[in-house]
């Protein structure tokens, strides 16, 4: 009887992310996560010693799903104000605004478990910039690449955990014949979704 009832739990434990996978079809899905930014500093500005500095920021994308594998997400934020450093000291600060679009690939049959990949497209807007007291400036806009991995854990029907790792490409050139600067962070985010 005691197996019998072990058995049981056994099943039910490991059937329960399963039965949370096919519950969760919504076809959209908003997220809301803090996410790390950690510039690369480079490029002939960065050589410099150009830099900004990384920050926690706040993420929300939203993600429309063609299919169960197959899903497009936006990921949006506020302005994001930076300290802009020469050789570690502090010469003045700027904002950036980046969206991001990307198509996502998301693999199925894995109960709970929703790992995902992406690959797509990135703008970056920057303004109130003050550098140098107005000596120096950056070109406002960015054009680039952008690639994600990442994974949902289904909670529920419709709640889920998120972990996300981004890599976009963001560059600007500072003017004064200093050179690009590329930003190009890496993006890690801890979160949650919720799909409907």
């Amino acid at each position: 009887m005691k197996k019998n009832l072990l058995a049981l739990a056994v099943l039910c434990a490991m059937t329960s992310g399963a039965a949370y996978a096919q519950q969760q079809d919504g076809q959209w899905m908003v997220r809301a996560r803090a996410v790390h930014l950690d510039s690369s500093n480079g490029g002939a500005a960065g050589a410099a010693g150009v830099s900004i500095n990384d920050k926690w920021i706040p993420e929300v994308d939203v993600s429309y799903f063609f299919t169960p594998n197959f899903a497009a997400e936006l990921i949006l934020t506020y302005p994001q104000k930076h300290d802009v450093r020469l050789n570690g000291g502090k010469i003045g600060t700027l904002k950036h605004l980046p969206p991001t679009l990307l198509g996502q690939y998301h693999f199925t049959g894995m109960g709970a478990f929703k790992p995902y990949v992406g690959a797509g497209v990135n703008y970056t807007r920057f303004s109130s910039v003050d550098i140098a007291g107005g000596a120096l400036t950056v070109k406002k806009n960015s054009w680039g690449p952008a690639l994600q991995v990442g994974f949902d854990y289904a909670l529920n029907k419709n709640w889920s955990l998120n972990f996300d790792v981004k890599k976009v490409y963001i560059d600007t050139t500072v003017s004064g014949g200093i050179g690009k600067f590329k930003v190009d962070p890496v993006l890690v985010g801890l979160g949650v979704g919720y799909r409907f």
